[in-house]
């Protein structure tokens, strides 16, 4: 089941949430900055990269005070590397990876973008959507996914992707 929701990512419940971050996992976006601070002090201390991480990585913590034991970090940029659609699905499909292999049957996903203009919403959630159809078609877990979005607008640009995509065959 995928299905899309407006939504405070911090206050969702699911059995992991994805969080979008740098390769130290810092926030890239301000969905990402109040789940941290959502998830208190154990999340602070659990989300700390002891070394840099790569790009299109991504690696599970605690979700210490939130609503969800887990959180699973998207590695999408560096500190000086932007957003792309390649950091972005890399880092999803390495996300559902970790998913599977954790074996969280409902995640929770914010768009894994910085909000910048030169990488449109809409090609976010087409990239998204690319990376979930061929993740789905190897099996397993995550059996259901909720985009969370901060607004209506938001919510029609991936709900459109989220019909669009039913045409395209696996």
């Amino acid at each position: 089941m995928i299905d899309v929701v407006v939504d405070d990512l911090a206050s969702v419940t699911a059995d992991a949430i994805v969080r979008p971050t740098t390769t130290r996992l810092t926030p890239t976006t301000p969905a990402g900055e109040r789940l941290a601070r959502a998830g208190g002090p154990a999340f602070a201390a659990a989300s700390v990269a002891r070394t840099e991480l790569a790009v299109g990585a991504a690696v599970v913590t605690a979700g210490g005070a939130l609503p969800v034991e887990f959180v699973i970090h998207a590695i999408v940029a560096s500190e000086t590397v932007p957003v792309t659609a390649t950091s972005l699905g890399r880092a999803w499909l390495s996300a559902l990876e970790r998913a599977k292999e954790w074996q969280f049957a409902r995640v929770a996903v914010p768009p894994l973008h910085t909000g910048s203009a030169e990488f449109r919403l809409a090609a976010v959630a087409e990239t998204m959507l690319g990376v979930l159809r061929a993740h789905q078609a190897t099996g397993g877990h995550p059996t259901s996914i909720s985009f969370v979005v901060e607004s209506e607008e938001e919510r029609a640009v991936f709900s459109a992707a989220v019909q669009l995509s039913r045409v395209i065959p696996l």
